[in-house]
């Protein structure tokens, strides 16, 4: 009985292995994702979680206004942080039991770019939220030169191929064209850096062991905390920023510049944040994960409801001090299924925040693939890395498996609908809607990488010298 019940465990734990690992093949195998086995009473109902002042926090402060936290048995606090940087820091010392990370966040660290920890990323707190704003200095120089519409209003998407005289320009006379984005690994620098690469500006490329990424760079790219975008773009050190809202709407506001762009219109329905926890928390405290992504999703589909009835209320919400703190206009200005470019053109946007449908909460493994091929694409990862790499990274760090424990307990009790949750190996599939027409799928990361005219090829390193 011993005997059979030892290579029962043995078998069970080659097979985990086996999937954790992948099966050595050239593609993932297909099989469907299946929920993670989560039994037991909340280990630990006192928790504190960080987040950015950005409006994409907003599931985490709909759950603790709305109760949500407090349903699932748990007592949360939440915590502004000054930067991204400090944010992670406090995820890994345990400062933090978790945080509103960026989707990179737990990916560089579990490859060991910049920080090395083991990071998981087990719910996606939402879809687009970014956009591109340049100074009015630079704007005003493009705008001539930018399609108008039947009604005088430019047309979007707008190319970055605009910049390039504006940059020709500032080369002349011995300046160099700069932009603000948030962290190395968040999705605005990789968005910052599709765009600009899309429209034939390079922005660069990291070289082992920096952090600055200016290696050839047309368009040089720096780190500047959200809030604090306007202004420094207002005092001249940088021409322009890719940062998520209410920042952009500031500048619009504050009539210092003007949004050019919306990451959707760069990559339609795009991840952008993620819950990010330590890999040894979800394993110590499984009921204490399972509640806290109940919670959460609970507050998704509450944003998303009743084509975004609720939003209004959310922006009173995410308004106060200890949230977002911005002016409720300047969060309505995006939230509220609108993007205000400048003063009189307000467009319809209701894809700009998506919190529950069209499956945003689950962590695609695609997502993170798509993300681990910008960091190769730019140098973050120094040398060539075979598809099994990137199939097996992505499956260790996001982990679907947890958030379906969580949303199947709510759709068998009826809190959502069982249609809301994706019967899926995990992968998206060929995915378009890219404003370079360029189609991705997460299952041939080499093959995508190869499709791009700016970016490092197969064989290619960088050193301080340029690409070899």
């Amino acid at each position: 009985m011993k005997s059979n019940r030892r290579n029962f465990l043995l078998l069970a734990a080659c097979s985990l292995a086996i999937a954790a690992c992948g099966s050595g093949s050239d593609k993932p195998a297909g099989e469907k994702v299946t929920a993670a086995k989560v039994d037991g009473a909340i280990e630990k109902p006192a928790l504190k979680l960080g987040f950015i002042k950005l409006t994409d926090m907003a599931p985490l402060a709909i759950a603790k206004e709305k109760g949500f936290f407090a349903e699932e048995g748990l007592n949360v606090t939440l915590e502004p942080q000054a930067n991204w940087k400090v944010l992670l820091d406090g995820v890994i010392g345990g400062q933090l039991d978790g945080a509103h990370m960026l989707a990179g966040q737990p990916l560089a660290a579990t490859i060991g770019y910049g920080t090395k920890a083991d990071l998981i990323a087990p719910l996606s707190l939402d879809l687009n939220g970014n956009a591109i704003t340049l100074s009015n200095a630079v704007y005003s120089k493009i705008e001539p030169t930018l399609k108008k519409g039947a009604d005088g209003k430019v047309e979007h998407p707008i190319s970055a191929a605009a910049l390039k005289p504006v940059i020709a320009e500032y080369k002349a006379s011995g300046k160099t064209f700069k932009m603000g984005m948030v962290f190395p690994v968040s999705t605005h620098n990789y968005e910052l850096r599709y765009w600009l690469a899309a429209g034939g500006v390079n922005p660069g490329y990291y070289t082992p062991g920096d952090v600055g990424g200016t290696v050839g760079a047309e368009a040089q790219l720096s780190v500047t905390p959200p809030p604090q975008m306007p202004a420094t773009m207002e005092a001249g050190t940088i021409d322009g920023y890719c940062v998520g809202e209410p920042w952009n709407q500031a500048a619009v506001q504050k009539k210092i510049g003007v949004p050019v762009i919306t990451d959707d219109q760069i990559w339609k329905k795009n991840p952008e944040k993620v819950l990010g926890l330590k890999k040894e928390f979800a394993d110590k405290y499984p009921a204490t994960t399972a509640a806290l992504l109940r919670a959460i999703i609970k507050a998704q589909q509450w944003l998303d409801a009743d084509n975004g009835k609720n939003r209004a209320e959310a922006v009173k919400i995410l308004a106060q001090p200890n949230y977002v703190g911005a002016d409720p206009a300047v969060i309505g200005a995006s939230m509220t299924g609108k993007f205000t470019f400048a003063p009189g053109d307000t467009r319809d946007a209701p894809d700009f925040n998506i919190f529950f449908r069209d499956f945003a909460g689950y962590p695609y493994y695609s997502d993170a693939v798509w993300y681990l091929t910008q960091m190769r694409r730019w140098g973050q990862i120094a040398e060539d890395k075979d598809d099994q790499w990137y199939f097996d990274t992505a499956k260790s760090v996001y982990r679907p498996d947890l958030y379906l424990a969580a949303a199947n307990k709510l759709a068998a009790d009826g809190v959502i609908p069982k249609e809301s949750i994706p019967d899926t190996d995990g992968y998206k599939g060929e995915q378009s809607g890219f404003i370079d027409g360029v189609t991705y799928n997460g299952k041939a990361p080499n093959a995508y990488l190869a499709k791009f005219t700016i970016g490092l090829k197969k064989g290619q390193t960088v050193s301080a010298a340029g690409v070899k």
